[in-house]
């Protein structure tokens, strides 16, 4: 059973920034596209940036230029560098995997096959 764990999470000042890694077991890493979400109060889960195993990446437009995404197989390590936080980053951030078989696509839906269980990022004005 694959496994995903986040972590980074921390409390920023708005334009600040902050890494979040998301680190695997249990599966074939390669095969894999690995997606960040992020989940605030109130609100539902929103696709923000994804790589695939090929290293394309997509970004959704509130952090796309803010945000970078990057993965180390060797390490089963995704990473997402996020710049010039704003106050409405703050949420609790999850990262997840989706079988592609090595594809070159990524997606921001939230259809996984696993998630972690998130890191909160807070970010004051």
């Amino acid at each position: 059973e694959g496994q995903l764990v986040e972590s980074g999470g921390a409390s920023v000042q708005a334009g600040g920034s902050l890494t979040l890694a998301c680190v695997a077991s249990g599966l074939t890493f390669d095969h894999y596209a690995i997606g960040w979400f992020r989940q605030a109060p109130g609100k539902e889960r929103e696709g923000i940036a994804c790589i695939s195993s090929s290293l394309a990446t997509e970004f959704s437009t509130p952090v796309k230029d803010r945000f970078t995404i990057s993965r180390d197989n060797a390490k089963m390590t995704v990473f997402l560098q996020m710049n010039n936080l704003k106050p409405e980053d703050a949420a609790t951030y999850f990262c997840g995997a989706v079988w592609t078989f090595g594809a070159s696509w990524c997606t921001l839906r939230k259809e996984m096959d696993f998630w972690g269980k998130g890191t909160l990022v807070t970010v004051s004005s």
